[in-house]
């Protein structure tokens, strides 16, 4: 029996990170007078690396204009960092980012069946707060029973530590939770946690091999393109009843397989 859904964040709750992260990064550059622009390819190599920050560390390895010292990259990765948060802040404001379908619909159907939920995410709080709040309000945390962000955690995903913690919040084991990720590296910190998992493919990671879920689809919205197909028929989009019925047969599935 599900207990408790414990969300991702960026590409699961929306597709943040092509139009958000990158576009705030690259504003970020500029306000700076840094020459360095990240387009849609770059950005999506990037991502496999865990981490706004390390990704800025990640990056200036290969840029013969970035400081050479470790810690003045160091300090100009904060700072890029900082400026960044600004900008997605201002970009979730002016709605250019919005919740991918069919979030919003379980989120409600969850917490109106007594189903707790939590955010479990390596991003900044900063970031959780700009999206949740422009979506559902200032009293978006309500909604939560526990929301841990990168600043909670040591170590980001794949790690597991997020999810182990979010448990402890919870006082819940992980076989009483289900987690809804969007990436391989989400996935396995869900699962070195021993947390099930769905995934719902975002735009950076629609085709990756996903290794370990219980069920992958293209979407919340649909009932189309999911693997194992939802037997429930309720509604047209994925809804609780479908997530309980992957939940209790529990058969791990790959992308690929």
């Amino acid at each position: 029996m599900i207990e408790a859904l414990l969300w991702d964040v960026d590409g699961t709750l929306a597709e943040s990170e092509r139009d958000g992260h990158r576009v705030a990064f690259n504003r970020a550059f500029e306000a700076l007078g840094l020459p360095w622009r990240w387009d849609v390819a770059h950005y999506g190599a990037l991502l496999r690396i865990t981490g706004g920050r390390e990704r800025l560390l990640a990056d200036m390895t290969s840029r013969a204009d970035a400081p050479q010292l470790a810690g003045e990259r160091e300090a100009l990765a904060r700072e890029l960092h900082r400026r960044k948060n600004g900008f997605y802040a201002d970009l979730v404001a002016a709605g250019a980012i919005a919740l991918r379908e069919g979030v919003a619909e379980l989120i409600d159907e969850a917490a109106a069946r007594g189903v707790r939920q939590g955010i479990a995410t390596t991003t900044s709080r900063v970031n959780v707060d700009a999206l949740l709040r422009h979506k559902f309000g200032p009293d978006w945390p309500r909604r939560f029973a526990v929301v841990v962000c990168g600043e909670d955690v040591s170590s980001k995903k794949p790690d597991p530590q997020v999810y182990r913690q979010a448990l402890r919040g919870l006082a819940l084991g992980p076989l009483q939770t289900l987690a809804i990720e969007d990436s391989p590296g989400g996935v396995a910190a869900a699962r070195g946690a021993e947390v099930p998992v769905v995934v719902t493919r975002s735009t950076y990671f629609a085709h990756d091999t996903v290794e370990g879920a219980i069920a992958i689809g293209p979407g919340l919205h649909t009932r189309e393109g999911w693997r194992p197909a939802p037997r429930a028929a309720t509604a047209s989009r994925i809804t609780l009843d479908d997530l309980a019925d992957w939940h209790a047969r529990m058969e791990l599935v790959s992308q690929f397989g």
